[in-house]
C-alpha cells in the first residue's frame, strides 16, 4: 500500500506542474508566445540531453530485457486497433489518425513511469527499455508520417533522412554509445564538466512540457470538440484497458509470473505521454485532440493501476 500511494503523490506532482502552466498562462507570465517557446526548446534542446543523460548512465543489458517484447506487442496492438476502428468509424485524417495512434500507445515513461517503476515496482531501470522502443521507433515513424502528411509529398529519400530531423532519436542513439563504450572501458567515459550542463538541460525537458501542457489548457475548454469525442474515449479505453489486458496475456504466454508479470502490465497501463501533445504543437496537427486524449489517461489511469496492484501485486 505504501508503494501505491508514492505512485499516487507521483501523480500529484504532476498535475502541480501542469496546474502551474495554467496559472502562468492566465496571469500572462511570458507572454503569448510562452506555451510556443517550452515546446520548441523542450523538442530541439531539453529532450534530447534528458534522453541522452538517462541512457548514457543506464546499463546496456537493462535496455534490451525480454520485457520488451511485451511493450512493443501491446503498444502495436492497440495502435492497430485504433487505426481500424478509425477506419470504420472516426474517419480522421492522416495526421490526426497518427496523433490518435500515438495517444493510445505512447506510454509516459518518464514523469509517471520513472516514479511507478521505483515506488511500486522497486526498479526504475525498468522503464529504460520502453524509453528506447519509443524514442527509438516509435517516435520516429510517428513523426515521419506527420512530416510527410503535412506537407503533402512523399519522398523514400525525405523518409531516410527523417531522423537526422529528430533530436530525440539522436540524442537516445548517443546515450547508447556512450553506455556501450563506458561499460568495455569500465568507467563512465564522459567527464563531469561535460556531463553535468548536459543532464541540469535535460532536467528541465519534463517540467517545460508539462508547463507547456498546461498553458495549453488557458483559454480552452477540454472536451468541447464533440466530433472527436469517440475517439478520445476509445483512445482512453485503449490506453487504460485493453493495453493492459493485453500486456497481461502476452507476458503471460511467455512465461512471465510474479514481480515481472505485474511490472509488464503496470507499465502498459501507464497513461499517454505529454511528449505527444509536444509533437502535434510541433506540426499544429491534432493538437485539441492530443491535449485531451492525455488529460483523460492521465486522469483515469491511477484508477486502474489501482486495480492493476489490487489484483497482481
Amino acid at each position: 500500500m505504501g508503494g501505491l500511494i508514492s505512485a499516487m503523490e507521483g501523480f500529484c506532482v504532476i498535475g502541480i506542474v501542469i496546474a502551474a502552466g495554467y496559472v502562468a498562462a492566465r496571469l500572462q507570465i511570458g507572454g503569448a508566445q510562452a506555451q510556443y517557446v517550452f515546446n520548441r526548446l523542450s523538442f530541439f534542446i531539453a529532450s534530447p540531453c534528458l534522453m541522452f543523460a538517462i541512457l548514457a548512465q543506464e546499463n546496456i543489458t537493462h535496455l534490451f530485457d525480454s520485457t520488451i517484447i511485451v511493450a512493443f506487442c501491446s503498444a502495436v496492438g492497440v495502435g492497430l486497433v485504433f487505426l481500424v476502428l478509425n477506419r470504420l468509424f472516426f474517419h480522421l485524417k492522416a495526421p490526426d489518425a497518427t496523433i490518435g495512434v500515438l495517444n493510445s500507445l505512447y506510454l509516459n515513461s518518464n514523469n509517471i513511469g520513472l516514479p511507478i517503476a521505483t515506488y511500486i515496482l522497486g526498479n526504475p531501470a525498468l522503464v529504460a527499455p520502453i524509453l528506447v522502443m519509443q524514442q527509438a521507433l516509435f517516435t520516429p515513424v510517428g513523426l515521419t508520417v506527420l512530416d510527410v502528411t503535412t506537407k503533402g509529398k512523399f519522398s523514400v529519400k525525405q523518409v531516410l533522412k527523417q531522423p537526422l530531423h529528430q533530436p530525440l532519436l539522436i540524442g537516445t542513439v548517443l546515450g547508447i554509445i556512450v553506455s556501450v563504450v563506458s561499460s568495455k572501458v569500465g568507467h563512465f567515459i564522459v567527464p563531469n564538466f561535460l556531463f553535468d550542463p548536459i543532464d541540469m538541460i535535460g532536467d528541465s525537458a519534463v517540467p517545460m512540457i508539462l508547463m507547456a501542457f498546461g498553458m495549453s489548457l488557458h483559454g480552452t475548454k477540454p472536451m468541447q470538440n464533440k466530433s472527436n469525442l469517440p475517439a478520445i474515449w476509445t483512445v482512453a479505453v485503449l490506453k487504460n484497458i485493453v493495453m493492459p489486458l493485453i500486456a497481461f496475456g502476452i507476458a503471460f504466454a511467455m512465461g512471465f509470473r510474479g514481480p515481472t508479470l505485474y511490472g509488464c502490465v503496470v507499465l502498459a497501463a501507464l497513461p499517454t505521454g505529454q511528449n505527444v501533445y509536444n509533437y502535434a504543437a510541433r506540426y499544429n496537427v491534432g493538437m485539441t485532440f492530443a491535449r485531451d486524449g492525455i488529460l483523460i489517461s492521465t486522469m483515469t489511469s491511477p484508477i486502474f493501476i489501482a486495480i492493476i496492484a489490487a489484483l497482481l501485486s
